[in-house]
């Protein structure tokens, strides 16, 4: 997205009480370009909030045009877009620039500091973060996030925990201890948001992929029961002429089984950890967290570039897992699958979850032998080429679909699907997979 678009977006946020005015009023979404060039001054109330509007939306360089000054709030704000949209691409910490006018953050810590305190201020905590995340691409912030005063300043994010993640290694200890309380936040909100429903769908899936043959009355399976039983199926003739009625003779009852306190499922989750899957490696570490508080599954999390690290024993702190990370560098899927095939002892009853773009950069056709095998044996094998909101990042389109015809479909997963998809592979039933951004 260009600078204008952006600063076209996120003013939008900023103006939506009067968008809606004109919305209302016009019955349509009206043409930038077109208005900008044609509409002229007025003196009439309605048409000068529009050509505020205008104003706000289109920048500095629009105030002849427009015939607005604009003063107060308004021009604070006008002030905090051009620091980040201004014309020239942004000046980069240290004054490097890309020629012509830029930017106004330049590499001053207290100036940013000031700015960020300034846009959450004026606007919205989710344009606050989309902000954010514009002032660390177009003006290289990156560094200053080094800095505590900074972290205590910026808006959380699951995409901040990513980028203090990929600086980890850099970080001097006087910051580490910021960051971390900073990804403490992000990790304790994505709990409350994901726990609750995670366990409640895993706990009924579990239940349900107990199977017994001498079921109470309440916990009878009635649909797999009568499916059963259908070769059972008796006409019953009907009275005083009346139609002929059936009846299915239940000769044997299926029921659900009650999950008890031994393990039923082992879950490998098997993270790629390249820097384009930042978003999913936060996910993923919750969910790995919430899945091993379960006692009736035994989970196990791994996550890999061209090595391999078990962080198994850490997931009691999601935290821990995602600093015990390292966003970037290369990828060896056949590696990581190796180490976890390595890992399962009950085939039939272990669900293998792979999260990657699938960039290979290890011997692909003994990365898809290793999935046919663990799928033969009884693996549920699950991938994902994301798990995050955003959908499916830049993929390996060819072997997505060499995974689709291995019958394990490459597809991008929400974390409020998530529960959803496990549940269906510990059921062992289709998995729902989302009408979009199939890999096969």
């Amino acid at each position: 997205m260009t600078a204008h678009a952006t600063r076209h977006a996120t003013q939008d946020h900023a103006t939506q009480d009067h968008a809606t005015q004109d919305h209302d009023r016009t019955g349509k979404t009206v043409n930038t370009e077109t208005e900008a060039e044609t509409a002229q001054p007025s003196a009439h109330p309605a048409d000068g909030e529009r050509m505020r509007r205008w104003r706000m939306v289109l920048g500095a360089d629009s105030a002849e045009s427009t015939g607005c000054t604009l003063t107060g709030q308004d021009a604070a704000m006008d002030g905090a877009l051009n620091a980040l949209y201004g014309g020239g691409g942004g000046k980069k910490p240290g004054g490097r620039g890309g020629g012509g006018r830029s930017a106004g953050l330049g590499a001053s810590a207290p100036s940013v500091a000031r700015w960020l305190g300034d846009i959450r201020t004026y606007f919205p905590s989710s344009v606050v973060q989309v902000m954010q995340r514009d002032a660390i691409d177009r003006l290289g912030l990156s560094a200053l996030l080094l800095e505590p005063e900074m972290l205590e300043a910026v808006e959380a994010d699951v995409h901040l925990v990513g980028t203090l993640l990929s600086l980890n290694k850099a970080m001097p200890e006087t910051t580490k201890e910021t960051a971390r309380a900073v990804v403490r936040k992000v990790v304790d909100d994505l709990e409350k948001r994901l726990e609750s429903r995670t366990r409640a769908t895993l706990t009924g899936a579990l239940d349900r992929s107990a199977r017994i043959s001498r079921p109470r009355h309440r916990d009878i399976d009635w649909d797999r029961t009568i499916r059963a039983n259908l070769k059972n199926y008796l006409t019953i003739p009907g009275t005083d002429g009346g139609p002929d009625t059936g009846t299915v003779v239940p000769e044997r009852l299926i029921g659900y089984g009650r999950a008890s306190q031994s393990v039923k499922k082992d879950v490998i989750l098997c993270i790629d950890q390249s820097g384009s899957m930042a978003a999913s490696v936060v996910y993923a570490s919750v969910f790995g967290a919430v899945l091993a508080s379960m006692r009736t599954l035994d989970t196990r999390l791994v996550v890999f570039d061209t090595v391999v690290v078990d962080l198994t024993d850490q997931l009691n702190d999601p935290v821990d897992v995602l600093f015990g990370t390292q966003l970037g560098g290369g990828t060896d899927i056949n590696r990581a699958l190796a180490y976890c095939q390595s890992k399962i002892t009950r085939p039939a009853d272990t669900v293998v979850v792979l999260i990657s773009d699938l960039y290979e950069g290890g011997i692909r056709d003994e990365m898809l032998k290793r999935v046919a095998a663990m799928k033969a044996s009884g693996v549920q094998f699950v991938t994902l080429l994301a798990l995050s909101d955003e959908g499916a990042p830049a993929y390996d389109h060819e072997h997505a679909a060499a995974l689709g015809a291995l019958g394990a479909p490459a597809f991008a997963c929400t974390p409020d699907l998530f529960p959803d998809i496990m549940a269906a592979a510990i059921e062992k039933r289709p998995l729902p997979i989302p009408d979009k951004e199939t890999g096969s």
